[in-house]
C-alpha cells in the first residue's frame, strides 16, 4: 500500500510540475506557485470538514503544526525556485539537479535509525539513478549559472519540506498538508499585498491553476500517508520518480524528444520499482 501511494504521488507531481513550469513560461513563477497552491488550501479545508479530521495544533513536535509550517515554507521556496529554473533555463540541467532533493529526507531517514535490506537498497539506488537520467541531464552547451542556483535552492527546499511532511504525518497527514498550504497562503498574501498584483491570470487560466494546485496539494497528502505505513526512505524514492512523468508528459504533449539517456533512465526506474517489490 505505500509503495502504491508513494508511486501515485510521484505521477500526480510530475503532472503538477509539467503544467506549472509551463505555466511559469507565460506568467510570474511566484504567481504561478501562490495561486494554486491557494487551491491546494482549499481543497484541504474541504477534506477536514468532510472527514471531520481536525486536530488542535500545538507547539510540540509530536503535533503537525510546526512541522507543516516549516514543510510548506520549504516547498513554496523550492517550487518558485523550480518553476524559475525551467522558464530561465534548460530542463536539462534544472530537472536532474532538483531530483536529487530525495537525498535528504532518505539521508534523514537513515540518521533516524532506519534499515532496508539489501534487496530493497539495491532497488532504491536503481529506481533513484532512473529518475535522475529519466529528468534528462545534459551539460553540452554548458550550464548557465542562475538556472543552476535556482535548482539548488529547489532541491534543497523540496528535500526539506519532504522531510517535514513525514514528520508532521506521524500526527496527521492532511492536517500538515492543509497547514502546509495556509502557510504559503499567508505568504502569498504578503507577497500580493506587496507587489500588488495577483499574476494577470486570465479566466482561462482557473482551471489548469486549480488542477496544479489539487495535483500538488493531494501527492503531498498520499506521500504524507505513505511515509505512516511503511519505511519513510522507500517512501520518498519512490515518491521521487515525477521527472519521468514530467518527461512523457514533454513527450506526448509538447512532442519534445526523448534522450537516449532519458529512454534509459524510465527502463532503470522501472527494474528499480520491481526489485523494490521483491524486497
Amino acid at each position: 500500500m505505500a509503495a502504491l501511494l508513494a508511486l501515485l504521488s510521484s505521477v500526480l507531481w510530475g503532472a503538477a510540475d509539467f503544467f506549472g513550469g509551463n505555466l511559469a513560461k507565460r506568467y510570474q513563477a511566484l504567481a504561478v506557485t501562490a495561486v494554486s497552491q491557494a487551491f491546494g488550501l482549499i481543497i484541504g479545508i474541504s477534506i477536514i470538514l468532510i472527514s471531520s479530521s481536525w486536530i488542535k495544533p500545538s507547539l510540540s513536535w509530536d503535533n503537525y503544526f510546526l512541522s507543516g509550517v516549516f514543510a510548506g515554507s520549504l516547498g513554496f521556496i523550492g517550487l518558485v525556485a523550480f518553476y524559475t529554473g525551467l522558464a530561465t533555463g534548460r530542463m536539462g540541467v534544472v530537472s536532474p539537479i532538483a531530483a536529487l532533493s530525495v537525498l535528504i529526507p532518505v539521508t534523514i531517514a537513515f540518521i533516524n535509525g532506519e534499515k532496508p535490506n539489501s534487496t530493497q537498497l539495491t532497488g532504491m539506488s536503481i529506481a533513484l539513478l532512473g529518475a535522475f537520467c529519466a529528468s534528462g541531464p545534459e551539460i553540452k552547451g554548458g550550464i548557465s549559472v542562475k538556472p543552476l542556483i535556482y535548482a539548488l535552492i529547489a532541491a534543497f527546499g523540496f528535500g526539506g519540506a519532504v522531510a517535514f511532511i513525514a514528520q508532521g504525518s506521524t500526527s496527521s497527514a492532511i492536517m500538515t498538508m492543509t497547514t502546509m498550504r495556509f502557510t504559503t497562503f499567508i505568504i502569498a498574501l504578503f507577497l500580493f499585498a506587496k507587489y500588488r498584483t495577483f499574476g494577470g491570470f486570465t479566466r482561462k487560466d482557473l482551471p489548469l491553476l486549480i488542477a496544479i494546485g489539487g495535483a500538488d496539494f493531494i501527492a503531498n497528502l498520499l506521500l504524507g500517508v505513505a511515509t505512516t505505513k511503511g519505511l519513510v526512505s522507500l517512501a520518498v524514492v519512490l515518491g521521487s520518480l515525477f521527472p519521468i512523468v514530467t518527461a512523457l508528459l514533454a513527450f506526448k504533449i509538447l512532442h519534445e524528444r526523448l534522450h537516449k539517456v532519458q529512454y534509459i533512465g524510465i527502463g532503470l526506474a522501472i527494474a528499480g520499482i520491481a526489485v523494490i517489490s521483491i524486497g
